[in-house]
Order: structure tokens, then sequence, then C-alpha cells
């Protein structure tokens, strides 16, 4: 059974962000942009891996257990905590993400501390909570499958299974590195974006958000975050991580596009407007 923390009734604005990636510098900005809009630890959700690709992942769990917010356990902190060999991030065999991971997952798995282990294996798997009379739920891929990639061009009958699978009506997600919202006939899916990798549009922003409410329904604000990539990025080529995805922090094109859906492959290098 998966561990599921239930928070309860959530009647104000929530942050959001996700997709940390041990980028230690995204990881500060958001933070000071949290506080700089008033948000408390106890109103800030993290959707999971906050181990990554970049340079910082001990420095990065110390970070978030001192900040002290809600965070869920991505497919990576899953694999750190079940002491796995690869990062489970759903990459096919063979391709260059996969081949990508096999350098940075073991440096990652090198560099956190017995101290991170111990924050990572209490991490809960699911958020549950009621916003504003809203039955919701916090989930890394998908309720079945925290490594599942689902995009805006999924299809409705996929978010509508992870609805009836979750008896709930709104889902915050992350996982797949873009942020966006779908709203079907069974609910309302929220991916906030990653804050520790670009979202392939060609710039170097990365994206997390508020969740609030009005007398419409339930909405999403998603706010930009600007950080010195250049240092991160500096960082992991120091590190001899894969250079590909340091590059990635300065021009904000990904390495590949072999996780994306067709539709969202075509968006490369067009800069999000929301």
């Amino acid at each position: 059974m998966a561990k599921t923390l239930d928070i309860g009734k959530v009647d104000r604005s929530l942050f959001v962000f996700g997709g940390v990636y041990s980028n230690y510098e995204a990881l500060v900005a958001a933070k000071k942009l949290a506080e700089s809009r008033g948000f408390r630890p106890k109103d800030i959700i993290c959707t999971g891996d906050v181990v990554g690709y970049c340079a910082e992942p001990a420095a990065c769990v110390d970070f978030m257990e001192q900040w002290g917010v809600y965070c869920i356990a991505g497919n990576v902190e899953l694999n750190l905590r079940n002491e796995a060999d690869d990062c489970g991030c759903n990459f096919s065999e063979g391709s260059r993400c996969d081949v990508f991971s096999r350098q940075w997952y073991p440096y990652a798995k090198q560099h956190v501390t017995d101290k991170n282990l111990e924050y990572i294996q209490q991490l809960p798997e699911f958020i549950d909570f009621e916003f504003y009379g809203v039955t919701s739920k916090v989930v890394h891929g998908s309720f079945f499958n925290t490594s599942e990639f689902l995009f805006s061009s999924s299809s409705d009958e996929r978010f509508d299974g992870n609805f009836e699978g979750a008896s709930c009506e709104l889902i915050v997600a992350g996982h797949c590195g873009l942020p966006f919202e779908k709203k079907t006939e069974k609910g309302h899916w929220i991916n906030a974006g990653v804050i520790g990798m670009p979202a392939n549009d060609g710039t170097t922003r990365t994206w997390c958000g508020i969740l609030g409410s009005s007398p419409k329904g339930i909405h999403f604000e998603y706010i930009p975050i600007l950080y010195d990539h250049q240092s991160a990025s500096n960082k992991m080529k120091a590190a001899g991580l894969p250079k590909s995805y340091a590059d990635t922090l300065d021009t904000g094109i990904w390495d590949n596009c072999e996780i994306l859906p067709e539709r969202e492959t075509l968006q490369q290098g067009k800069a999000i407007h929301f």
C-alpha cells in the first residue's frame, strides 16, 4: 500500500513546485519567490524528484528538510530509498535519456547522505486534501505509476482513469517536465512543471505556481522562476555530469524529445505563455 499523507481541509492558496533535480540555485529562488508571496512552509507542496540531473543532491535534500514544506517522493526518491541501481524514470532502454541516467543517477546515489536518506524514507507517495470542498490528490507521474508520463496531449481516458482510481476531482502532478492544465468531464489535472530544468521552450525559465480558488472555480497561476542557471550549469560540468543536460540549463532546449508525444515535440523552442 502506497503511503499517503492526508492534510485535511485546505481553504487557502497553495504554492506548488516540483522537479528540483538537485538544482540548488533554482530551489533557493523558489523559496524566495514563495516567501515574497507570503507562503508559509505548510502552504507549500512539492511534487517530488528533489534529486535528479544536477550537481547538488545532498544540499537540495538538506534544504527541503530544513524548509519543512510538504513533499512527496518522486521516482528518484523511491529508487534511492529502495537502493535501486537506476532512476526509475521510465526511459526506454538504450535511449539517450537512459544512457545519461547511468551517469547522473550513480552520482546522486553516491552523494546523498545517510541523513538525506532518512528524510527520503519518510516521504509519502501521495498527499490527499480537500481544496475548498474539492477532493484532491498530489501524485508524481500518475496515480497508478509514479514514473508514468502524462502530457497535455494525452487522451482524456488516461486522465479520467486517474480521477476514478484516485476517487478525486483534482490532481496535482509532476514528473513530465512540462507545465500544463487539463480538464475533462471527470476532473481537473494540473502539472506545475519543474524548477530544476527549463521546459524545452528555448528560455532558461523554469516553472512553479499558485493553486487558488475563486467564485469561478479552481485555478492555477503559473509563475516563471529566474535563477542563476549559469552557476548551476558550471557545477554540473565541473562534477562530470552530462554536458548536454548542463547546456540545457543555458539554452532552454532539451537534448532530445524521446519522452515527448508529437504535439509536445513540435513545441520545442517555442516560448511558453500562460
